[in-house]
């Protein structure tokens, strides 16, 4: 279960089918992620396009809709939760704000390159699969594909304890054993 942390739906509560394996973002996490995006980059939602990779059973994506985000393409590759953050985004009202894709992450940003550019790009991807090398390669498809616009963030959800090095690495924040890193589009001064 996870709650919707602000806007048109804050403070409801989502919850999944127990056989669904899922790791949505702690509220915590979330709440401090959102503030970061509103504050520290200064993003209005209501003119927002993202992406949202990995997304799961969607609480990020929900979220940014809640937050009036007109532009949400969600990615993920479970058939079931696919079904659930439509259906869930259809109760709430949230179905034309939010496109789901059936998809691999990885080979969806390969076959889409150069399509569509997004303010907000962002990754979760499963942390027991996912080593260093493939969140290099998942940098790497986001930033050298043309994937965010000149003012645009990539935001890579990963485990605390691995420490990621990019040149376009802005910042990151610790919130437990998960860390928010940030990082600017390629060519930004």
């Amino acid at each position: 279960m996870y709650r919707i942390i602000s806007g048109k739906w804050k403070a409801k509560r989502i919850s999944a089918p127990k056989n669904f394996d899922v790791r949505p973002t702690t509220d915590f996490a979330k709440e401090a992620l959102f503030s970061i995006l509103e504050n520290r980059y200064d993003f209005e939602f209501s003119a927002c396009s993202v992406l949202d990779l990995f997304a799961g059973i969607g609480s990020i994506s929900l979220e940014f809709a809640s937050r009036e985000c007109p532009d949400i393409t969600a990615v993920e590759m479970n058939t079931r939760h696919c079904s659930f953050i439509s259906s869930t985004a259809a109760d709430l009202d949230m179905a034309l704000q939010i496109n789901v894709q059936r998809a691999d992450a990885y080979d969806w940003l390969k076959k889409n390159r150069s399509k569509k550019q997004y303010e907000i790009v962002f990754a979760d991807a499963p942390f027991e699969n996912t080593d260093e090398k493939k969140y290099q390669e998942l940098i790497a498809l986001v930033l050298n594909n043309n994937y965010l616009k000149s003012n645009g963030i990539f935001i890579l959800e990963h485990q605390s304890r691995l420490k990621i090095d990019h040149p376009n690495l802005m910042e990151s924040r610790k919130y437990g054993n998960l860390t928010f890193s940030f990082f600017k589009p390629n060519g930004d001064a």
